[in-house]
């Protein structure tokens, strides 16, 4: 199974497709504004943040207190 499949799995597959065809349509749109290519942009990028977070099992890890070793 590759990383994709993975995240995919954990995303809604909707809101996926959603943004991939709002950011196509916007792209395509010669009436769009810079701004509105930027807002879609935006949403793009913090949708691939997201899926970066989900296959880190790592990220947020610092912000934890460190584990103290239990006594025997």
């Amino acid at each position: 199974m590759t990383k994709k499949k993975a995240v995919d799995k954990n995303l809604n597959s909707e809101l996926v497709s959603a943004i991939n065809k709002l950011l196509k349509e916007v792209m395509d749109n010669a009436e769009a504004t810079l701004t509105d290519k930027c807002k879609v942009i935006d949403r793009a990028l913090s949708l691939e943040k997201i899926k970066q977070k989900i296959n880190d099992e790592e990220w947020g890890a610092g912000f934890l207190p460190p584990e103290e070793p239990e006594e025997a």
